[in-house]
């Protein structure tokens, strides 16, 4: 079965909230953005998610020592890295590491071939931030990604209504949404438990 990670979470209720439904994974962006949370609300925060429920630190192209000082303080499962970082970078940090890819066209999902991760997140362009733009891209150019669907990740303008067909369509390990659950800019705690029930009962 596909799994669900609620990304973008700055308040309890909606972690709470993601964990009950059936959450498989908490994203906390670290990177600019409207979403972003500071070491301590992301310490607070995880204390809410619990053992079994990932949590994933969402970064743009980040320091060695700021890595290391999230990771440890939090503490985080894997660090999803959503800038230009090299492969060779995301090897010598040494974390669980899933790298985001941006897709516009065929070349920049072949792209992912050059880096060595867990998991491979592709994801549409962002606008003003990477990522969290609310936009979907051509999910058929993952037809022969050439990577094992256990390591695939989808993210991107996904929300109840589409939810369905892209999971038909990529059959993804994981699907990851963050503006897709929101209303106004603000986390929808109603919106979050259909996203997550849509995935997990089966109706997709």
């Amino acid at each position: 079965m596909t799994r669900v990670k609620i990304c973008g979470l700055k308040e309890q209720q909606h972690v709470r909230a993601a964990v009950e439904a059936g959450a498989d994974a908490i994203g906390f962006v670290f990177a600019p953005s409207k979403r972003r949370v500071t070491i301590e609300q992301a310490q607070q925060l995880a204390k809410h998610v619990p053992e079994g429920v990932l949590k994933i630190g969402v970064f743009v192209n980040p320091r060695a020592e700021e890595l290391r000082t999230v990771m440890e303080s939090v503490p985080l499962d894997y660090v999803q890295y959503h800038g230009e970082e090299s492969p060779d970078f995301i090897r010598q940090q040494g974390y669980p590491a899933i790298k985001a890819l941006s897709v516009r066209g065929a070349e920049d999902v072949q792209v992912a071939a050059n880096y060595d991760v867990d998991y491979y997140l592709f994801d549409a362009p962002g606008t003003d931030f990477k990522g969290g733009s609310g936009h979907t891209f051509d999910w058929t150019l993952l037809e022969k990604v050439g990577i094992p669907r256990e390591k695939l990740m989808l993210a991107g303008g996904l929300q109840a209504e589409n939810i369905g067909e892209a999971v038909s369509l990529v059959s993804p390990f994981m699907v990851d949404v963050s503006s897709g659950v929101e209303t106004d800019g603000v986390k929808d705690i109603a919106k979050i438990t259909a996203f997550i029930q849509v995935v997990k009962k089966g109706r997709v």
